[in-house]
């Protein structure tokens, strides 16, 4: 008889915490290397910021794959499959994407002429408000840097392991429209070459499914599957803006 696996398991909710626990270390971290940005030598300080949290990304990256490997070991027990099965951990992103996205974070930063046309109302506010946005916005894109190690862990996993036959995403009850509406399509074969989406500051994870298991919905997942289905699948063109709506209108809050 088949075993049944879903994206609300305790084991894929503690996985996720774990991760979430991670990257509140990472945030801690890179709020004290803070000091390193001087507002008045920012041109030869930011660079030093970008490397120093560099270094904290590939740290917490290897530590979120290790958690990863753990979880996909302990899955793979629990489904009683067959045969040796040695997981492979994602490397670290290359500096070069980790670098790109910290310029990005910190675009606004920079000292621009007020009455130009181009100027956004962002990079008009005083420079200790652009810092503070800039640092928020580093902390989402760390954030996502380090958690697609661990999904990445997963997902090459299922990839390679004769045993296992897809991955699902598993999304916290306080996260996005955009997470929730990914997680109603429940389990990626591992022949599909999906790419896990997700956007800065998400903490949903995948779940391997294995041969001899049956994916299901979550109760609250398919809850979700129902109001996209109802109020937002026949609307091309404008599903999330309705699926959102109809989340906050059930009471399925919060969601960013």
């Amino acid at each position: 008889m088949a075993t049944r696996v879903s994206d609300g398991g305790a084991s894929a909710d503690r996985n996720r915490r774990a991760q979430r626990g991670l990257t509140r270390l990472l945030v801690r971290d890179m709020r004290g290397l803070r000091r390193l940005i001087i507002p008045s030598r920012l041109q030869a300080t930011v660079p030093d910021w970008i490397e120093a949290v560099r270094a904290l990304v590939d740290q917490y990256g290897t530590a979120s794959a290790a958690l990863a490997a753990d979880y996909y070991e302990a899955e793979r027990v629990a489904a009683r499959v067959t045969g040796r099965f040695t997981v492979p951990l994602l490397d670290p992103p290359p500096d070069e994407q980790v670098d790109n996205s910290l310029r990005w974070a910190t675009k606004d930063i920079w000292e621009r002429d007020p009455d130009d046309p181009a100027t956004t109302d962002a990079q008009r506010q005083p420079l200790e408000a652009r810092l503070e946005q800039a640092e928020k916005k580093a902390e989402a894109v760390a954030q996502k840097l380090v958690t697609d190690q661990a999904r990445g862990t997963v997902q090459e996993s299922v990839r390679r392991d004769r045993m296992a036959v897809g991955w699902a995403r598993t999304a916290a009850l306080g996260a996005c429209a955009f997470c929730k509406m990914l997680t109603t399509r429940g389990m990626t074969y591992k022949a599909d070459t999906v790419k896990f989406r997700a956007h800065d500051g998400c903490h949903c994870g995948a779940v391997p499914v294995f041969k001899g298991q049956r994916f299901e919905l979550s109760d609250h997942a398919r809850e979700w599957e129902r109001l996209y289905r109802e109020f937002a699948a026949p609307h091309s063109g404008d599903q999330l803006r309705r699926f959102r709506q109809a989340l906050a209108d059930h009471g399925h809050m919060p969601v960013l």
